[in-house]
């Protein structure tokens, strides 16, 4: 591709709104224009890198086995209803009718329309099966940001795993995260597997593939020393025994006026330390108003909330709310004594007494709660957000809690889909089994994205040759020579018969700008061709990645260049 006849409209300022490099980087350097908030038109370069990365899935796909789909965007809402997802996935979900007013979703997932599919499947002779595709998904984000990581219309691979069992499940499983490994090692990227909440996906198990990057919007609990690691919406910690003091046998009620929060108690004469404290939520599971108890110094993660609970949707609740469960304010809550409520507790309660709680009165307080005598815990769970610092549920040292972005995740469906929707086999026996399940997705614009944001550097992009849009860019230093235009087409023309892939910048631009130009947009390898340099038969060789450049002659640049990029490959 010769630049003056390429679409590639570089910029010299950031737009206004990006915040992330990625962002930033991948609009200055001619990658996508954003039409609306959440949606991105990717232009030529930006199409080659998803491209390439779309190929490299392909091929670790097929060599797990896996078949190539491509499935509808538009579903009939009637299977998201029978699935129960309809009403849990909620305003997500880009929802419309047809002219005769049928309810219809654009794709949020494909978990349901695969498994239609799936009930073609019939025998045990016929599983395991693997199928995926690359195909567009909508959801409709609450708050679109930081360019591709976070969007409202995007591409995605998923695949889905079929097993008669769950010894295969973990096979399919199992293939899956190796295949995930070695994609995200070719494109670039250095990931971590975390344990994952599975959400909305439902299943028994998930496992989230991350990219440390300040950038992210998730948060990961890492520990250095044995490999832990899980997002926060799943991690545990070990937190240091407490010895609690002798407690009275009943509680005490004390006034506290114009006490309304946690560190209020704190600091007013006569409360107590945080660590002293039952912290009282009034949530909204499914429509039931439930009591949920952590520690006055922990925080809540709600999906911990949701996932331990089965709930499918909540809320924090309302004064008026509160009010009518509790008869109280925010800031005097407690549950000693409260019965018809559903009450959660988090485990770092459980056994704990001589505490302090709101006594369910505006401006009073409990001392002395025993847990176990005072209040009728319905459920104790893990609810608490870790904190960086504390020990590692195996093995006691530090954790660190860091930002990543997502960039695939696995998940063990099981018969979750499979049951509601009638996808089942027939065993050697002729009896009748659901198919087990598994569902595994990577995001193609954000795995670009993320590749942006761990390799660029002040002056641009700096693409692995795996996912560069083109492998090696020649410069042509005044174009209008014709000895110095003639020999950059014959390196050209060389690159190109070895298979290289090859951008030619013959613009009629000062050096300046094209080596800027060269640098932002992040091609590997660079050849300059000027007419100081040919006077002595030699062109400059660069590489982008450390700037290390090098004399070649005019001659044996193409082989010099192609052998460097060949190496990469590999």
């Amino acid at each position: 591709m010769r630049w003056s006849e390429a679409f590639i409209p570089t910029l010299r300022d950031d737009p206004a709104d990006a915040e992330a490099v990625s962002h930033k980087l991948l609009v200055r350097g001619g990658y996508v224009r954003q039409l609306m908030s959440g949606s991105y038109s990717k232009l030529p370069l930006g199409k080659r890198v998803c491209r390439k990365i779309e190929n490299v899935i392909r091929q670790e796909m097929e060599r797990i086995g896996a078949q190539e789909c491509e499935l509808p965007t538009l579903h009939p809402g009637e299977v998201w209803k029978r699935s129960g997802r309809w009403d849990l996935i909620g305003p997500e979900m880009f929802r419309l009718t047809d002219r005769r007013d049928t309810d219809l979703a654009l794709a949020v997932t494909h978990e349901e329309i695969f498994t239609l599919l799936a009930v073609e499947l019939r025998s045990w002779r016929q599983l395991p099966q693997v199928w995926f595709q690359i195909q567009s998904k909508f959801r409709d984000e609450p708050r679109p940001k930081s360019g591709l990581l976070r969007v409202r219309e995007f591409v995605m691979k998923d695949s889905y795993s079929f097993d008669v069992d769950e010894e295969g499940l973990d096979r399919s499983f199992q293939r899956h995260f190796e295949a995930y490994r070695k994609i995200f090692s070719r494109i670039g990227l250095e990931t971590m597997a975390v344990e994952a909440s599975s959400g909305s996906m439902g299943g028994s198990e998930s496992i989230e593939f991350m990219v440390r990057s300040d950038a992210g919007e998730d948060l990961i609990a890492a520990c250095e020393t044995c490999g832990y690691a899980a997002n926060v919406e799943k991690a545990v910690s070990r937190l240091p025994a407490v010895e609690d003091p002798a407690c009275e046998d009943v509680p005490e009620k004390f006034a506290t006026p114009g006490v309304r929060t946690i560190e209020d108690l704190v600091t007013f004469e006569g409360g107590a330390a945080a660590e002293r404290q039952i912290k009282t939520l009034v949530y909204v599971l499914d429509g039931e108003t439930v009591l949920v108890l952590l520690r006055g110094d922990h925080d809540l993660v709600e999906q911990k909330l949701l996932d331990c609970s089965g709930a499918n949707e909540l809320h924090a609740a309302g004064d008026e709310e509160i009010r009518a469960a509790l008869g109280a304010g925010a800031g005097s809550l407690g549950a000693v004594g409260v019965s018809g409520l559903k009450i959660y507790a988090d485990e770092h309660l459980r056994g704990r007494s001589a505490m302090t709680t709101g006594a369910n009165e505006d401006g009073f307080h409990l001392h002395n709660v025993d847990l176990a005598r005072d209040i009728a815990v319905d459920e104790w769970l893990d609810l608490r957000e870790v904190k960086e610092g504390e020990a590692c549920p195996l093995c006691d040292a530090a954790l660190a809690i860091g930002k990543t972005i997502e960039v695939g995740h696995i998940f063990k469906l099981g018969t979750k889909y499979s049951e509601t929707l009638g996808a089942s086999f027939q065993d050697e026996e002729g009896a009748s089994h659901p198919i087990i399940m598994g569902s595994y997705g990577i995001g193609i614009g954000r795995a670009m994205a993320a590749v942006a944001e761990a390799n660029n550097d002040a002056n641009g992009l700096i693409w692995p040759v795996t996912v560069a849009p083109f492998e090696v860019i020649v410069s042509v230093v005044k174009p209008g020579d014709v000895e110095t235009s003639e020999a950059a087409a014959r390196i050209y023309d060389a690159l190109r018969e070895a298979g290289i892939e090859v951008l030619l910048d013959d613009r009629d631009e000062r050096p300046g700008v094209k080596f800027k130009d060269a640098d932002l947009i992040g091609i590997p390898y660079r050849i300059t061709v000027g007419p100081k340099g040919l006077a002595e038969g030699k062109v400059d060789f660069q590489r982008r990645r450390d700037g290390e450049s090098r004399q070649l002659d005019v001659h044996k640049a193409a082989d010099w260049a192609t052998e460097s990029i060949l190496e990469e490959r590999r």
